[in-house]
């Protein structure tokens, strides 16, 4: 659906670890770009509605950790997980569920996730706006293959979870694989 398509240009407002600041925060703010996240690499892009919500915490964000060598040996540089939730959220998310490999994106304001058109309000949840759960593969800031969960609309009574899974973006890499 949305493969071809560059993704928007938007700037993260992120907190990154830095010794040099001391104390027991040591965190310092540090804006990054779409391009100096994904300027020349193949990555995956996950997003999800939430940080510590079961779905993503149980199945999403540790699956993408745990295949994360394999994706490598696929062909991906990088795994982005996109959440509108600030830095303070994804940072503590990251640390608790023990990721080291993947790296988590702030997307606080929900700009990237607005222009992605992937912005929904989850207000039946107490959430407000958040994203809906899609992944892609993009290259070079380019969407190459796109992974979207069915049903796409505000307050939804559920949560779907498959088509943007782990599995389902490593079944799309060794098919490409397998059909060169």
């Amino acid at each position: 659906m949305k493969a071809n398509v560059k993704l928007p240009d938007v700037t993260f407002r992120t907190r990154v670890r830095d010794e040099s600041v001391g104390g027991p925060n040591p965190y310092r703010w540090q804006d990054r770009t779409t391009a100096e996240y994904f300027k020349g690499k193949r990555v995956i892009l996950f997003s999800l509605p939430g940080a510590f919500t079961p779905t993503c915490s149980t199945y999403q964000l540790p699956g993408f950790e745990q295949g994360f060598d394999a994706f490598a040996r696929q062909g991906i540089d990088a795994i982005y997980c996109l959440s509108v939730n600030d830095s303070f959220v994804m940072n503590q998310w990251a640390k608790a569920q023990g990721i080291e490999k993947v790296q988590v994106i702030p997307d606080g304001s929900g700009e990237f996730t607005r222009k992605m058109g992937m912005l929904v309000d989850k207000d039946n949840l107490g959430f407000g706006q958040r994203s809906w759960r899609y992944a892609a593969i993009v290259n070079d800031g380019v969407i190459e293959a796109w992974f979207e969960e069915p049903g796409l609309m505000d307050n939804c009574p559920d949560d779907p979870y498959g088509v943007s899974s782990p599995e389902s973006l490593m079944s799309y890499l060794t098919q490409a694989v397998a059909a060169e």
